[in-house]
């Protein structure tokens, strides 16, 4: 973004880029990619009062909506009981396994997809990495966190290599998977990971042959390395990893933490959405929002949301969006109701006889696939 010059323009400066040696394209899941993600800090634009927004050349108040933008397109995270819990208990899992040798206690995350699994799964690794950056101020040899996803249809090799790639180890391509995972413990071990954020669990079938020995291969990861294991997986019960001899041995060391969706139905449910939907209007930025203009409209969101965070965060960083497009710089329900949001939350929040029939059979015939 070019920066026009003069002291006024302050208010949508951000720090130096620090991490521009990192490419592009490097995801949560390459030691680079996740260092940058936990050295991030967003930070609010303020907001110019009128007779300054009124001073703006067009080319600076297109620098300065395009700024509010990219911050709405990233809101601040909201911390949501969810993520206080895991976060609460991985930190203590952490210390207790410290000295343990074996049969170390981990953590599984589980609940449908959009209720803030990997959101929590990523919040503790970055609370966890930046508590060891205050023990060890200046250290950037230390690995505490290693980030990796289960592939669909993985292998044990290749789930062994997404932990190498994490590393950045450069391995031979006819490296078997004993070579893999010796490398990885060696590495891991020197740079001192200490925790171990597994995502997409759920493409683990321990009922299949190739399943089971992915499975074997976390534990055996989990017996090699001295770190503590957390899972993340849409209704991992429901797959069967609790079952078998495998799974009852994960049973035997794994807390299972549920991510759901938010309910409405008491009074202090209620309250407590309320408090997550005023929570995400005071980080938004728009002139002509005022204080309360999205609490009024708590119970819309939640039945457009279906309770959902990922798809509350949605319609809200996307209105306010919206709102700086247009011009009418306010939520508004007319806004809202042009943000999409996933299938699941507009299945959730049309009525039952709203919804078409499905058809299915002879050619000709359609499947509505509208929410």
């Amino acid at each position: 973004m070019t920066r026009a010059s003069g002291p006024r323009l302050n208010w949508f400066d951000v720090p130096g880029d620090e991490d521009d040696h990192v490419p592009p394209d490097a995801p949560l899941t390459t030691k680079e990619g996740w260092r940058r993600f936990v050295d991030y800090q967003p930070h609010p634009p303020a907001l110019l009062p009128a007779e300054g927004l009124g001073g703006l050349s067009g080319r600076e108040r297109a620098d300065y909506d395009d700024a509010r933008r990219g911050y709405h397109s990233d809101l601040p995270l909201v911390n949501t009981p969810t993520i206080r819990k895991v976060v609460s208990i991985g930190r203590l899992l952490v210390q207790l396994n410290r000295r343990q040798i074996s049969a170390r206690r981990g953590v599984i995350i589980s609940g449908a997809s959009g209720t803030g699994k990997t959101t929590a799964l990523t919040q503790l690794g970055r609370t966890h990495e930046r508590h060891t950056r205050k023990r060890h101020p200046g250290d950037r040899t230390r690995l505490p966190v290693l980030y990796v996803t289960v592939p669909p249809a993985a292998t044990a090799r290749m789930l062994a290599v997404e932990f190498a790639r994490f590393l950045g180890l450069d391995l031979p391509s006819r490296a078997n998977l004993t070579d893999v995972v010796n490398a990885v413990c060696a590495t891991a071990a020197h740079t001192g990971v200490e925790l171990v954020c597994v995502d997409e669990i759920h493409n683990i079938s321990i009922a299949t042959r190739t399943g089971a020995e992915v499975s074997d291969q976390l534990k055996y990861f989990a017996e090699r390395l001295p770190a503590t294991f957390v899972y993340a997986g849409i209704d991992v019960e429901a797959q069967g990893l609790f079952a078998g001899t495998r799974g009852r041995q994960i049973a035997g060391r794994f807390t299972v933490v549920p991510a759901a969706p938010f309910d409405y139905g008491t009074s202090e449910q209620r309250s407590t959405w309320r408090s997550l939907v005023a929570t995400m209007e005071a980080l938004v930025r728009l002139h002509e929002h005022r204080k309360g203009d999205l609490v009024t409209l708590e119970e819309y969101l939640y039945k457009r949301s279906g309770g959902m965070i990922g798809s509350l965060s949605q319609l809200v960083r996307g209105a306010a969006i919206l709102a700086i497009e247009t011009g009418t710089e306010q939520i508004t329900r007319e806004l809202l109701e042009a943000v999409p949001v996933d299938y699941a939350a507009e299945r959730a929040s049309t009525p039952p006889r709203a919804r078409p029939r499905q058809r299915s059979g002879r050619a000709g015939s359609t499947i509505d696939a509208t929410g």
